[in-house]
């Protein structure tokens, strides 16, 4: 495919890229947008919330989503049957229709070829599987409790493709979506992206195994989790970054390890009926920001819970984000969005925008530099 475009393909690439999944604003801030919440004084939770589509999240992070999509079987092209695009906005369809959504996608679900500068994307699948592309020439394939963590730095394209392998049976998907900033020395560093494959994620068992972290980054107690990419902000240990899922069988418990006053730590609970948190109790999909000086002591009740925490020393700098682009001031944004006109980021050397790969590769990643990781299903 050509690295020239029109300017009409351009303004509709980032209009893509900035609906939905990238439906942020103009964001000018130290901290954030903070929207209306419930004020509480409860000893470690400094606010609790109901969670969206769009989690809120604290600085470092920008916000983080939750996917969960009921796919049905899927057809030759590892897509729905085309008896399910009718009542749709195909290409812009984020309302669940018959248990699912199709995002950008207009043949397999998913969010096709779209450009990213100034921040990380972290992408933890529970189940399913997500088809990677990007304008370096990388590729991949991972879910079922894999993790992406993708450094965007100055500038690449990926797509994000949701396979539907099976024919035979329904295809779920479930995945968090974090995006992590950049301080900015390093948000125009060169894009790189690392497997987190499952077999390598800790997990910890506690309260007598009725209690599962599952360690992405960061370290609970003693145990560390696999090295993040070396710009991230999560890799230099004095950052504090910790993001885990918790999961935690009925009448469990779990004590948070404690951490810096200057950390902010946010918690979220997105599965079970109830959970206590130091004998409060609160219903299910609630955000929580925690102190994290305070002991905090979680516990199930009648239900399993699962929860996913975030946590890091803020980069305290100013943010101005538009779509997905991430950066200090407004003239970076603009000189963002110029130099994606001009130089596509280094153009799109895959077929198609949807890029899907072979229905016969299992969970593999091949690298910019040529270097292939394969695992089995």
């Amino acid at each position: 495919m050509s690295k020239e475009v029109t300017r009409r393909n351009f303004v509709q690439r980032l209009s893509a890229a900035s609906a939905g999944l990238f439906a942020l604003p103009w964001l000018a801030s130290g901290k954030g947008a903070v929207e209306p919440t419930i004020e509480k004084n409860m000893n470690a939770v400094k606010r609790f919330f109901p969670l969206g589509f769009q989690w809120e999240t604290q600085d470092p992070f920008l916000f983080c989503v939750h996917h969960e999509d009921q796919f049905p079987k899927g057809n030759e092209q590892m897509g729905p049957d085309p008896e399910y695009f009718k009542g749709r906005h195909m290409g812009d369809d984020f309302i669940i229709k018959d248990g699912f959504r199709m995002y950008h996608g207009k043949k397999v679900p998913g969010f096709p070829g779209h450009p990213h500068r100034g921040f990380e994307t972290i992408t933890v699948v529970r189940r399913g599987l997500v088809d990677h592309a990007d304008s370096l020439g990388a590729a991949g394939r991972y879910g079922n409790g894999d993790v992406q963590w993708m450094t965007a730095g100055k500038g690449v394209q990926h797509s994000e493709m949701f396979p539907l392998m099976s024919q035979s049976e329904e295809n779920p998907l479930e995945l968090f979506q974090v995006w992590l900033n950049l301080p900015k020395k390093n948000k125009m560093v060169e894009p790189h992206f690392k497997m987190l494959w499952r077999e390598s994620i800790p997990n910890l068992k506690l309260d007598h195994g009725k209690v599962l972290v599952e360690l992405i980054a960061g370290n609970w107690g003693e145990d560390k989790a696999m090295s993040p990419p070396p710009d991230s902000w999560a890799f230099p240990a004095e950052n504090e970054v910790l993001i885990v899922n918790i999961k935690m069988e009925p009448h469990a418990k779990i004590t948070l390890p404690k951490a810096p006053a200057d950390v902010n730590r946010s918690l979220f609970f997105y599965e079970g009926d109830q959970l206590s948190i130091n004998e409060e109790s609160f219903e299910s999909y609630s955000g929580f920001f925690l102190d994290p000086t305070v002991e905090t002591h979680l516990s199930s009740n009648d239900t399993p819970v699962s929860l996913f925490l975030l946590q890091g020393k803020p980069i305290n700098e100013q943010v101005m984000q538009y779509g997905p682009f991430v950066m200090n001031t407004k003239e970076e944004i603009k000189q963002a969005f110029d130099d994606y006109h001009q130089t596509q980021f280094g153009g799109w050397p895959w077929p198609k925008y949807d890029q899907v790969h072979d229905r016969n590769k299992t969970r593999f990643a091949l690298h910019a530099d040529g270097r292939e990781e394969i695992k089995d299903v």
